[in-house]
């Protein structure tokens, strides 16, 4: 519930479990001081991130509401994130910094910055190419792959999403050589402007919406997404410009070894990518055939879930892999164990009570974050919805995140890889399957797409912890399950708080003081029973923050 909606608590909350998760893993306190200042630092900026995405969303959804020029250019956009996610997205920084960091630590700056120039080039190169490529056949992408839904329903929002589609092209590339630069920033420890970065997006979009769009309406918005590509990278530019042995040469580096090696391992991470891609394109193409607002709820959903996401997993997960990685290469495997079942129990402990926070205040939230102007209370509906399927999923993408960054540290890319392709090619069924049976019970047939996603990562959860028991002899699964039914006993507790607090308001007054009192008498109510309870990491994180608080 505290992550969900005071994401400033977090930050000090989580930072004490890592330190308390490293401490039990690893004989260097000093290094886990350090893994625990990276996290703050990492999570602050997610957190900044996640935020200012919001704001984003909101200015959309009171500029457009949840009608067709929203609905074209969610379409639209959806493409160019595919563009940059299979090319240039998670895929290539997890081939490009493994080979670039071992030139750097074996002082081969020359050979390096040689491997930079050429990706540099064939980035641009590649995207570029498709970019050209898509503007000509954007008539036939937008009918037949993206949004086939719209030539059938409405010829003008499929006309709007092929100008959208053309318009926003160009940020394809300059994200592109931006993910390139983010992740050479990080191979030199450099991770605040990177993680800031897609706040700058974000921003971009900001911009668009409210100082482009009075003048050219939607395609404003269009503007906005180059202008937050571009913006992307310059804020990372000033770290970039101050790395030592910087150079710079026109080479594709066809027959570098090197070159060859970011092929070799991008190769399994792209399959992976491009499943998930194919999952969020389904959803769009799914949602183009459904009633009118369906794609704007899923796209404006979706971040309200991911917001906790991050705050609670993706910033434990960057902090804790050195950990894990440091462990394995010592042949610590018993180490790591302890300290995966410590991470995942104080990830549990923070997910079980926003998944319920969120499902319980979805319609405040929604309302409080969106309603305004073209967003109407219609238009809360049609995103309250899926977001109450997207939050029940949420503990199973948080410990996704865990797992799948303990296998990493194994040296095992193939498993998590493997089986996400797996859950989300059992998501393409799921997805058609729930959208059919949502629209035959008389439920809006959106939510459905929200359900397929939560169902498809929770097997994918179990399938993890699974195979990683195996790995590893043990999870420690006895602590694991006390922490789990505690938690659930807390979160039992604090619903019926909050189910009692929205009775009592019943929807009258303000959204935002309906969220933000519910949210934090939620937050007391479950953390003392976690105390009362007798949860050791809740006590180990309250002994920090109080002598913290005595420190200062």
């Amino acid at each position: 519930m505290v992550i969900s909606f005071l994401p400033s608590n977090p930050v000090i909350f989580t930072n004490d479990i890592i330190l308390a998760v490293s401490t039990q893993g690893s004989t260097s306190s000093t290094a886990s001081r350090q893994i625990a200042r990276s996290a703050g630092v990492v999570m602050v900026a997610l957190v900044i991130s996640q935020v200012v995405g919001l704001v984003a969303k909101s200015v959309i959804g009171a500029t457009f509401g949840t009608g067709l020029e929203s609905e074209a250019f969610f379409a639209a956009n959806r493409f160019a994130e595919i563009l940059f996610n299979l090319v240039a997205g998670g895929a290539l920084a997890s081939a490009f910094i493994p080979t670039f960091t071992g030139l750097i630590a074996q002082e081969n700056r020359k050979e390096a910055w040689q491997l930079v120039a050429a990706i540099a080039n064939l980035v641009t190169l590649v995207l570029t190419a498709i970019s050209i490529l898509s503007a000509i056949f954007a008539p036939q992408i937008v009918k037949t792959i993206l949004a086939p839904g719209f030539s059938a329903t409405s010829p003008e929002k499929e006309a709007l999403t092929v100008a959208l589609l053309r318009l926003q092209l160009p940020s394809s590339t300059i994200f592109g050589l931006s993910g390139l630069v983010m992740g050479i920033l990080n191979v030199h420890q450099h991770f605040l402007l990177p993680a800031l970065a897609p706040a700058m997006y974000q921003l971009g979009l900001i911009l668009g919406a409210l100082a482009l769009s009075p003048y050219v309406g939607i395609y404003g918005l269009g503007w906005g997404v180059v202008l937050g590509a571009g913006l992307h990278l310059l804020v990372q530019a000033p770290a970039f410009f101050r790395l030592p042995g910087r150079s710079y040469q026109f080479t594709l580096g066809l027959k570098n070894p090197d070159v060859r090696e970011v092929a070799r391992l991008m190769a399994p991470r792209l399959l992976g990518v491009a499943v998930v891609q194919l999952n969020f394109l389904l959803n769009t193409v799914l949602a183009s055939f459904l009633p009118e607002g369906s794609l704007t709820g899923i796209n404006l959903a979706f971040p309200l879930m991911m917001m906790p996401q991050a705050a609670i997993a993706q910033s434990v997960a960057i902090a804790a892999l050195p950990t894990f990685s440091a462990q394995v290469a010592r042949g610590k495997l018993g180490e790591m164990r302890a300290s995966l079942a410590a991470t995942l129990r104080g990830v549990l402990l923070l997910a079980i009570p926003a998944s319920a926070g969120l499902i319980l205040l979805r319609y405040p939230l929604v309302s409080f974050i969106y309603e305004r102007r073209a967003f109407t209370a219609e238009s809360t509906l049609l995103v309250a919805w899926p977001l109450l399927w997207y939050a029940a999923g949420l503990i199973g993408h948080c410990v996704v995140e865990i797992v799948s960054r303990a296998f990493y540290a194994l040296h095992d890319t193939r498993t998590p890889v493997t089986v996400g392709v797996v859950a989300m090619s059992l998501n393409l069924g799921l997805s058609l399957f729930f959208t059919w049976l949502f629209a035959r019970v008389g439920w809006a047939p959106h939510g459905g797409l929200a359900l397929a996603n939560s169902l498809a990562t929770f097997l994918e959860c179990i399938a993890l912890l699974v195979l990683m028991r195996r790995r590893l002899d043990g999870l420690e699964g006895k602590s694991i399950w006390q922490v789990l039914w505690k938690a659930g006993l807390a979160t039992l507790g604090m619903g019926i708080v909050v189910a009692v607090w929205l009775g009592l308001t019943n929807g009258n007054g303000s959204s935002g003081l309906i969220t933000l009192v519910g949210a934090g008498c939620g937050a007391l109510v479950y953390g003392g029973l976690i105390l009362l309870l007798g949860v050791s990491e809740a006590r180990l994180v309250w002994k920090a923050v109080w002598r913290r608080v005595l420190t200062r």
